[in-house]
């Protein structure tokens, strides 16, 4: 019998804490969407060229403790919350508030995201994290009008996934 898939992670200062558990032979490659947005919108929000989302259903993260009180919400798009810890105001999510939510990819805990611990863990965790397998499959790479010349229109990661022209710095 396989194994359940686990991945956690939260905020910077740790008051945010989330599991995120998918069933049995989940495959990150070919069943989750791994997203790359370039849109003025999340770079504002991240203070970065772009953000790197891991989209699941609502139903398989898991606020750890009294998690879910401490996130706050801001919504610059009606109806798309984005969460981000009342403390440190480390970006976590955005929801559009449906049955699916991305979270920020770089909120994993490193042993998942590039397996920093990973080999004292067997073989429940590979030994070089998830990021590759997220990033590897099935992703979109968002708001491709807004990549910027020479630094993100030419990162190999950007080249695999399905391209989106757009600019959401007109919503």
């Amino acid at each position: 019998m396989a194994a359940t898939l686990l991945l956690e992670g939260g905020c910077l200062c740790e008051s945010v804490r989330y599991k995120i558990t998918f069933p049995e032979h989940h495959d990150l490659s070919k069943d989750t969407l791994g997203c790359i947005c370039q849109c003025t919108q999340c770079r504002k929000q991240t203070g970065s060229f772009f953000l790197a989302t891991l989209t699941v259903p609502v139903a398989t993260i898991q606020w750890q403790g009294d998690s879910e009180s401490r996130i706050k919400r801001y919504n610059k798009t009606e109806s798309i919350d984005r969460g981000f810890c009342d403390t440190c105001g480390s970006f976590l999510f955005w929801h559009p508030r449906g049955k699916a939510i991305s979270i920020a990819t770089g909120s994993l805990d490193p042993i998942y995201l590039f397996g920093e611990g990973a080999e004292s863990t067997g073989d429940h965790i590979p030994k070089e994290g998830v990021a590759g397998q997220i990033f590897s499959g099935w992703f979109n790479v968002e708001f491709c009008e807004s990549e910027i010349k020479g630094i993100t229109d030419d990162m190999p990661v950007l080249h695999k996934g399905k391209r989106h022209q757009g600019d959401s710095s007109a919503t």
